[in-house]
């Protein structure tokens, strides 16, 4: 069985999302980041050294890191399929763009508004920044329900964590209607319920 380590509402959530579409058995470890050590009493940093989740833990003892290539590797081996478009095919390209697009300009984003120490007087352009990729996002969901198109796929609960982060940061998502509806819509789905209720979140 699969293992996630995972902090409630950080960006693992969008790998235990794709979990729970997948219908893949997995269990959860859940890691204190002040700390580093995870609810099984494990030191993290022996498991993932630079620290940061999610890490999943395959059944054979192997690691996967990184968000894009957990969601990636997730829906490769999805027994129902669907949810990542065949190697090689222009889409699989697609879904790669979205979600290293928002890993790198949208995720890392917001690594400085979270941080303490970040200036007060730069965060106005980290926030004007953010914004600007988000309009670009929105602007996609203008014309398709999901980014990939008419039918949900694995880049979308990384986008709909990365949109609930936006109020933390005081970054109004209602500025772009169709973000507030995919937010809507992804988190009316069954998965979504379940994955908030076992990271005891209220969003």
């Amino acid at each position: 069985m699969m293992k996630l380590y995972y902090a409630p509402g950080s960006c693992s959530l969008a790998a235990h999302l794709v979990l729970l579409e997948t219908g893949l058995p997995f269990e959860l470890d859940r890691v204190d980041l002040a700390t580093r050590r995870t609810e099984s009493g494990q030191n993290y940093l022996e498991i993932n050294p630079p620290g940061y989740v999610p890490t999943l833990e395959l059944s054979d003892g192997q690691r996967v890191t990184e968000v894009p290539v957990i969601l990636q590797y997730l829906g490769d081996h999805a027994p129902k399929g669907g949810l990542v478009p065949p190697a090689g095919s222009m889409e699989r390209y697609r879904i790669q763009s979205w979600l290293n697009f928002i890993t790198s300009e949208i995720h890392k984003g917001f690594g400085p508004l979270f941080a303490d120490d970040t200036p007060i007087h730069y965060r106005p352009a980290l926030k004007d920044r953010l914004r600007q990729r988000f309009g670009h996002i929105a602007a996609q969901l203008n014309q398709t329900p999901y980014l990939m198109g008419e039918e949900f796929s694995i880049v979308d609960p990384h986008l709909w964590v990365m949109i609930k982060w936006t109020r933390m940061v005081g970054i109004d998502p209602d500025q772009w209607p169709s973000l507030v509806a995919f937010e809507t819509q992804i988190g009316a789905r069954p998965a979504t319920r379940q994955a908030l209720r076992t990271e005891d979140l209220t969003w």
